[in-house]
């Protein structure tokens, strides 16, 4: 897969970025309050949302489902471990309430470590979240609030654990990776191997 198969959808406010995959999949959907934002950019992209048929979320956090009660006819995956948050309507583990809006609790897919989806292969990635996942082809890291342009790393202290999140980065410096696609803030391209050694560096 090369990059020009993701396409970008920059947060906007509260939101987080999302990313859309094969025409019909959407990893993260942002906090939720954007509709008109969110739905413009994918009609840009020649996509109308109700024909968006899978939602990835990177991990649980009310900035990444907060979202997903836009798109009632889709399938929502995530990992088994932040599943439990969404499907419990847990505020505190999705830091703040995403549940304002029916269809936030929803999980029909509770993803592991290894499974294959969209194209994709997740890698477990805790350390922000219990569940945090990021999605991985070989080339391209769509990695959620695991890691960031620059060599920054997602919060650990709500719901994450530093150990966790220094296993998570160690593991990721084995991948040859090429761009990296983060839950917030602009993308890495051609050089993401390089900001995975610099998240590593700042964990030592």
């Amino acid at each position: 897969m090369s990059s020009n198969d993701i396409i970008f959808i920059l947060g906007f406010n509260y939101d987080s970025n999302c990313y859309l995959i094969n025409g019909n999949t959407l990893v993260d959907t942002g906090a939720g309050d954007n509709k008109d934002y969110l739905f413009s950019k994918l009609r840009e992209n020649g996509v109308e949302p109700e024909n968006i048929e899978l939602i990835i979320n990177t991990h649980c956090h009310f900035d990444h489902i907060g979202g997903n009660y836009l798109f009632p006819n889709a399938k929502i995956a995530v990992h088994k471990a932040d599943a439990i948050s969404m499907k419990n309507e847990d505020s505190l583990g999705t830091s703040m309430s995403a549940f304002s809006h029916e269809g936030n609790s929803k999980v029909d897919i509770e993803l592991e470590d290894g499974d294959e989806i969209s194209n994709f292969t997740v890698i477990h990635t805790p350390g922000h979240t219990a569940g945090g996942i990021c999605l991985w082809d070989g080339e391209n890291l769509i990695s959620g609030d695991t890691i960031f342009a620059g060599g920054g790393v997602g919060r650990m202290d709500i719901g994450g654990n530093y150990d966790d999140m220094k296993n998570s980065i160690e593991k990721l410096t084995r991948l040859d990776i090429k761009n990296i696609y983060p839950g917030h803030g602009p993308i890495v391209e051609n050089n993401g191997k390089e900001h995975i050694k610099m998240s590593y560096s700042l964990l030592l």
